[in-house]
């Protein structure tokens, strides 16, 4: 087999830096930010698209990075949790999280933090049923959810304040 049938050089901005790299055909987005990238919070769990552990944004839109191919990443925009703080200032939504707990042991928190991006930027005021509805994907074994919409909706109020929505 030719080096061009088992992968190819994919470019891509992860959080605002332009990245190329080698992929094999194979590799899931998740292996390629982690292993290749060393950006490892993006965690892995079911690798079925099932738990939402994973998610990160492509162009903006909600993916399973466990089963989205790193291949069809190139030419697009990726962005991961490690993305979300400038500097030392957290992300409204992960200064939420800290102030309401909604995070113990933290494995899941990642995917939540970036499915609630992908929520807020869609809707700016959303009811907790809309959260629920939309977080719907996304396991916490143990939050119990309440903490999580609470700073979703808590982080969506002031992003409002301060017209970062």
């Amino acid at each position: 087999m030719s080096e061009q049938e088992l992968g190819r050089t994919v470019t891509t901005t992860v959080n605002g830096t332009e990245v190329s790299r080698y992929v094999l055909n194979r590799s899931t987005l998740a292996q390629f930010l982690r292993d290749d990238l060393g950006l490892t919070g993006t965690k892995l769990s079911c690798e079925l698209q099932v738990c939402g552990v994973c998610s990160v944004l492509v162009d903006r839109s909600p993916v399973s990075a466990c089963t989205y191919l790193a291949v069809d990443v190139d030419g697009r925009q990726v962005e991961t949790v490690e993305g979300l703080a400038q500097g030392d200032s957290l992300h409204p939504l992960q200064q939420a999280f800290v102030e309401e707990f909604a995070l113990q042991c933290g494995f899941c928190t990642s995917g939540f933090l970036m499915m609630s991006v992908a929520l807020l930027r869609k809707n700016p005021d959303p009811s907790e049923e809309q959260i629920k509805e939309y977080l719907d994907g996304n396991i916490c074994r143990c939050t119990g959810y309440a903490p999580i919409v609470e700073a979703v909706q808590l982080a969506a109020s002031r992003m409002r304040e301060e017209g970062n929505v």
